[in-house]
């Protein structure tokens, strides 16, 4: 407990699945969290079920695809809590089709929000974190990022993307001491996941060793250990959280 006492976070994408649960683990840590959505109905739920004062959490309606919501709401969140720590870039979608039935707009969407948008606030919280000489940042990547899968070009691309970007930007910012992270998930039990046939479900849980689905708390741990400073010599490292389902 108390891993992250003292500790500012931004949690992108906070609203609902691993984002939500990543929030109210960092919470009980101790952080002060802010979370951001694209959602404001899910946004405003989740803060009421948190039941906490706005002194140690907020939602913020923010596009992760729009640079200047980025920022201004980097600088709000740091000019409220006096300062930024940690940033999980956790915000994504999935929009599947094969190659030859992709539409370029699918494409274009994933490519924004899953790619850019943690350019854009990697960026916006970077420069953040240099002026104070210290941080985190931990991106979201998949464990099809690692190997691929049949319907993704879009989405492969991004979390292929998002883990050669942590590692450029370990090198660039961990000389001023910013540590950079990602964490590849397999098959999490989301709100989304769970809504799928259970034929499907079935075939997630068989292909992992383990024989079963990931839960969104098993991701907000590693979120968690990277955050802290148990992780201080982890930089441009990607924990598969998987169930061995690549081993």
């Amino acid at each position: 407990m108390d891993r992250l006492k003292g500790k500012v976070a931004i949690v992108t994408g906070g609203a609902a699945g691993i984002g939500k649960a990543t929030v109210k683990m960092f919470l009980t840590e101790g952080a002060r969290v802010s979370f951001w959505d694209v959602n404001p109905e899910a946004g405003k739920q989740c803060l009421g079920e948190l039941g906490l004062s706005d002194d140690q959490v907020e939602f913020r309606q923010v596009d992760v695809t729009q640079a200047e919501q980025v920022q201004s709401a980097t600088q709000t969140v740091c000019e409220k809590f006096g300062s930024l720590d940690i940033l999980v870039n956790n915000a994504g979608i999935t929009r599947d089709a094969t190659l030859l039935k992709m539409e370029e707009r699918a494409f274009d969407q994933v490519i924004d929000i899953n790619l850019k948008g943690v350019y854009l606030c990697g960026q916006a919280a970077a420069k953040v974190m240099v002026e104070q000489g210290n941080g985190v940042i931990l991106n979201a990547s998949s464990v099809v990022g690692l190997y691929g899968n049949f319907g993704q070009t879009n989405y492969v691309a991004t979390k292929a993307g998002v883990i050669g970007m942590t590692k450029v930007w370990a090198r660039e910012l961990g000389r001023k001491g910013i540590r950079v992270n990602a964490v590849a998930p397999g098959f999490i039990a989301t709100e989304m996941v769970k809504q799928m046939p259970e034929k499907v479900i079935t075939m997630m849980k068989e292909k992992a060793p383990l024989q079963k689905l990931g839960e969104p708390e098993d991701i907000a741990a590693a979120y968690t250990f990277l955050a802290s400073d148990e992780a201080k010599f982890i930089n441009g490292a990607v924990l598969s959280v998987d169930g061995g389902l690549i081993s």
